[in-house]
């Protein structure tokens, strides 16, 4: 009687392991899929560096997390508040903590620094993005 639980038991914890698995399988899927995606990581200093998904949406950079369920993005930048600063090699410290390949790009968003590791072709994309925007006056967001 006492193994019959342990058996079900384990088959429970196997079956809700399968299932989280295939949660985030799907959702990185869905993610990958949908235009204006990349890879990206984000380090808001003095924090650490954190591997996940950038979209852009038309008024908003947003940064997902890779190993998450949710799919509320827990940071949000405005695109009229946003600057791009420059670009520059990681280190090697941040070598370890970023995608291989990536460049680290210095952004400025409400005067606080944000950095954002991104493959160069992404970081053209995201330059070309910024700047598409209405000028300051004509249009809806700046």
């Amino acid at each position: 009687m006492d193994s019959t639980y342990v058996f079900l038991a384990l088959a429970a914890l196997f079956a809700l392991l399968a299932l989280a698995t295939a949660l985030f399988w799907v959702r990185r899927t869905q993610l990958r899929r949908t235009l204006g995606t990349f890879d990206a990581s984000i380090c808001l200093p003095p924090g650490g560096w954190r591997m996940g998904v950038c979209r852009y949406t038309d008024t908003h950079l947003e940064w997902l997390r890779l190993l998450s369920l949710s799919p509320r993005p827990p940071y949000r930048f405005l695109r009229s508040s946003l600057e791009i600063k420059g670009w520059r090699q990681p280190t090697e410290a941040e070598r370890a903590r970023i995608q291989p390949g990536a460049l680290v790009v210095t952004l400025e968003y409400e005067g606080r620094e944000l950095l954002i590791a991104m493959k160069y072709e992404v970081y053209t994309g995201l330059s070309s993005w910024l700047e598409a925007g209405p000028v300051i006056g004509i249009g809806t967001w700046r």
